[in-house]
């Protein structure tokens, strides 16, 4: 049986982006921002075993060996990197296509 764990800071991660982009105005109900993070947690956590996985661009190694991507809308694409071993998968780290390190990608 699979095993999917997050770090600490994704978690965190997860938590202060509900925030920003309420702030921010992306979603003008907290409620709707926390269904946008849920999203993507419910695709790592259901789809990353089955997903194609690719190794991490050279100099994106330090988030994770590996990534997947997530396309929540038109506009953006999340990148979610982790670590693999046998049946578990560490979540290392989480960028968006909106992000400078995200031009290692084109």
């Amino acid at each position: 049986m699979e095993k999917i764990i997050f770090k600490e800071e994704i978690l965190i991660y997860f938590d202060e982006l509900i925030y920003i982009l309420f702030l921010e105005e992306y979603f003008g109900y907290v409620e709707n921002a926390q269904q946008y993070v849920d999203k993507i947690v419910n695709f790592i956590i259901n789809d990353i075993s089955s997903f194609p996985s690719k190794k991490s661009p050279s100099k994106l190694q330090y988030l994770g060996s590996n990534y997947i991507f997530y396309k929540s809308n038109t506009r953006t694409t999340w990148y979610i990197f982790f670590e693999k071993r046998a049946t578990n998968f560490l979540i290392t780290g989480i960028i968006n296509n909106h992000c400078e390190e995200a031009k290692e990608f084109k």
